[in-house]
C-alpha cells in the first residue's frame, strides 16, 4: 500500500519530530518534581500538613487520570503537533499561576500543569507509533523516557539551591524556561509543516504506514472520526462504544494498566517524599537531600536505554526479573539499610525507567491501529495515574500518623511484590496473544 503524501512527508523528517518530542519531554515531568525538594518549606511557610502539601505532586497525577479522555478529544480536533503545542503552553501558564502567593493559587496552577501534561502524555505514544519504524520503537521510547527523567533530574537537583538564593516561589517559576524552549521549537515545526501544506489532523487520521496494520490484516483507509471519539477512550471507569470493545476484551491492555498503576504508585509516592525522607533518615540538609534524591531521576536516564538493550539480547523473563528485582531492592533496601540509599536509588531508577519503556513498548506493539493506540494509551494512563494519585497523600498520612517512615516503606515493599507478578503476567499475555 502506498502512503498518502502527507504521511510520506511526515515520515521524511523523523529526526526533527524526535527532537521536538525530546525537548517537550523536559516539561512533561520536571514541573511536577520541582516542588519536592522544598515541600517542607512550603508546608511551614503556608502552615499546612504533610498530606495537604503532597497535593502539589498528587494533583497533576490525578489530572492524568481524570482528563485523559479529554486529551484524546484535543488530539482529534487539533492533530498531534498542535496538541503538543497546547500542552506546553498550558504547562507554562500553570507554572506562572503556581508562583502566585497563597496555597490556593499554588494548587490551581498545579492542576493546570497536570491538565496540560495529560495531553502530552497521550499524544507522544501516538506520535511515536505513527512516525517511528517498528524496530526502533523501543529505542525511541527509551530516549523519550530518558529525557523525561532528565527534566526531573534538573528540577530535583537545582530547585533547592535556587530556592536558597531567590526563594522557593521564584525557584519554581524559573523552570518555565523549559516550557518556553519547547513552545519555540514546536511552534517553528508547526509553521514549517503548514508552509509545506501538511495538515496535521489529516496525517493523524489518514492511512496507516506500511506494516502498521495487524498481522495478516489488510491496512484500512482513513480512520473514522468515531475511532478517536473521547467516549470510546477510557479513563478509570470506562464507558465505551462497540467500536472500542475489541481491545478492551483483550487481557494485555488491562494487565498493562495494572502494572503501570503499581509503578506510578511507587514512583510518585517515593518521589514526593524522597527529599524529606533522606533528610529525616540521614540527617541531610535541604540541598544535600535534594541532590541525593536526584539520583533517582539521573540514573533513570541510563536505565531508559539499558532495559531496551536487555530485551534485545536476553529472554523476556530476564527483563521481568531484572525490573522487578530492582524495584524490590529499592524498597527493601531503603527500609532496612538506608545508609546505602544511593545504591538502592540507582537500582530503583533503572526499574522505573525500564518499566515505563516496557509498558509503552508493549502497548505500541499490541495496538492494531493509530486509533487503538490512542485508546489503549488513554486506558493505561488514565487508570494507572488514578492509582498513582493516591500515593503521595497516603504515604504522607502514614508518616504523619506513625511518626516514622517504616510503615510507608513497608507498604511500598508490598506494592513492589504485586508489580513483579503483574509485569510477568503482562509479558505472558503478550506472548500468547501473538500465537
Amino acid at each position: 500500500m502506498t502512503p498518502t503524501p502527507a504521511s510520506a512527508a511526515g515520515r521524511a523528517v523523523p529526526w526533527l519530530l524526535l527532537a521536538g518530542v525530546l525537548v517537550a519531554a523536559l516539561s512533561l515531568r520536571g514541573p511536577i518534581i520541582a516542588p519536592t525538594p522544598v515541600l517542607r518549606d512550603i508546608g511551614e511557610d503556608l502552615a499546612i500538613g504533610s498530606a495537604t502539601v503532597a497535593l502539589l505532586t498528587t494533583a497533576p497525577v490525578l489530572m492524568f487520570a481524570v482528563l485523559t479522555p479529554l486529551a484524546a478529544l484535543v488530539i482529534r480536533r487539533s492533530g498531534p503537533e498542535l496538541a503538543l503545542l497546547v500542552s506546553l503552553s498550558g504547562v507554562l501558564v500553570g507554572t506562572v499561576v503556581r508562583a502566585l502567593p497563597g496555597f490556593g493559587w499554588m494548587l490551581t496552577g498545579t492542576i493546570v500543569i497536570g491538565a496540560a501534561i495529560t495531553i502530552g502524555n497521550v499524544v507522544v505514544p501516538v506520535v511515536i507509533r505513527r512516525d517511528v519504524p517498528p524496530d526502533r520503537v523501543s529505542i525511541v521510547t527509551g530516549a523519550y523516557v530518558a529525557t523525561l527523567n532528565a527534566g526531573s533530574l534538573l528540577t530535583s537537583l537545582l530547585t533547592a539551591p535556587l530556592a536558597a538564593v531567590v526563594g522557593w516561589p521564584t525557584a519554581l517559576l524559573l523552570w518555565s524556561v523549559l516550557s518556553v524552549a519547547g513552545i519555540v521549537l514546536w511552534g517553528l515545526h508547526l509553521a514549517r509543516e503548514r508552509r509545506a501544506g501538511i495538515d496535521a489532523d489529516e496525517r493523524f487520521s489518514g492511512e496507516l504506514s506500511p506494516g502498521r496494520g495487524a498481522p495478516g490484516e489488510q491496512s484500512p483507509g482513513k480512520a473514522s472520526p468515531e475511532d478517536l471519539d473521547p467516549r470510546t477512550l477510557t479513563g478509570p471507569m470506562p464507558v465505551v462504544s462497540a467500536r472500542a470493545a475489541s481491545f478492551l476484551r483483550r487481557p494485555v491492555p488491562w494487565l498493562l494498566l495494572a502494572t503501570f498503576g503499581a509503578q506510578t504508585f511507587m514512583f510518585y509516592g517515593l518521589t514526593t517524599w524522597l527529599p524529606v525522607l533522606t533528610g529525616d533518615v540521614l540527617g541531610l540538609d535541604r540541598t544535600a537531600a535534594g541532590a541525593l534524591a536526584s539520583v533517582f531521576q539521573g540514573v533513570a536516564i541510563a536505565g531508559a536505554f539499558l532495559v531496551p538493550l536487555l530485551t534485545r539480547i536476553a529472554p523476556a523473563w530476564v527483563t521481568v526479573v531484572a525490573i522487578s528485582g530492582c524495584w524490590l531492592a529499592l524498597m527493601i533496601g531503603t527500609l532496612t539499610a538506608p545508609s546505602l540509599l544511593v545504591v538502592w536509588l540507582s537500582l530503583g531508577a533503572i526499574a522505573h525507567a525500564g518499566g515505563f519503556v516496557v509498558v509503552f513498548s508493549l502497548l505500541v506493539q499490541v495496538a492494531r491501529s493509530d486509533a487503538e493506540a490512542a485508546g489503549m494509551s488513554a486506558l493505561v494512563q488514565g487508570g494507572g495515574y488514578a492509582i498513582g494519585a493516591v500515593a503521595g497523600p497516603l504515604l504522607g498520612g502514614l508518616h504523619e500518623a506513625t511518626g516514622a517512615w517504616s510503615a510507608p516503606l513497608g507498604l511500598l515493599v508490598g506494592i513492589a511484590a504485586v508489580y513483579a507478578v503483574l509485569l510477568g503476567a503482562a509479558f505472558l499475555a503478550m506472548r500468547f496473544s501473538r500465537r
